[in-house]
């Protein structure tokens, strides 16, 4: 089980939701603003927040603009994780990891059944590390975006956490690239 340790600082981090809709607007995207205000709420800052449409090329822009910019840590997306026709953010997403994170597909779907069952199976959530950023791709419903910050995302972003946590790693998450780049000479 993770613990908190009160004895080390809080790291806020730059957090920056991106909601995937062809039918929401930044009034009522009920999932979106409820990851911003968790992000808020526990002492990070909100660095950007944007809704594109379901549209690989749309996404994929706004994610590399923002895996480009050093001020932001972190991505979470929400939407389009389904398997509808209009549901293509995991095939947005995956593209652009270089690393995948596996585990938080299988935590979030632990989470989720315990809550509302097998139906946990009709989401393709998934995250991985692009570049030095990490991506978390949630699912388009308010009690899934509460789930997953709250049961993952806010102990994991929260340097405070024990065992371990990803702001612990951030200042040696350009590893892998440095590695290829030496070895590519």
């Amino acid at each position: 089980m993770t613990s908190l340790d009160e004895s080390k600082p809080f790291i806020p981090l730059n957090i920056a939701v991106l909601t995937v809709s062809d039918s929401r607007s930044l009034a009522d995207d009920k999932s979106g603003s409820i990851l911003a205000d968790r992000i808020t709420a526990a002492g990070h800052k909100l660095a950007a927040r944007e809704i594109v449409t379901d549209d690989i090329e749309k996404i994929q822009a706004q994610l590399k603009r923002w895996i480009a910019d050093d001020g932001i840590d972190i991505v979470v997306t929400t939407g389009g994780t389904g398997f509808t026709g209009r549901d293509i953010t995991p095939d947005a997403v995956e593209p652009l990891f270089d690393k995948r994170m596996d585990g938080f597909s299988i935590a979030f779907h632990m989470l989720s059944h315990a809550k509302i069952g097998t139906s946990t199976i009709q989401s393709r959530v998934t995250a991985g590390l692009a570049g030095t950023t990490f991506i978390f791709s949630l699912p388009g419903s308010p009690g899934a975006c509460r789930d997953g910050w709250d049961g993952i995302l806010a102990h994991q972003l929260d340097y405070r956490t024990n065992p371990c946590n990803f702001v612990e790693i951030m200042p040696r998450l350009d590893e892998h690239l440095k590695r290829g780049k030496s070895q590519a000479k």
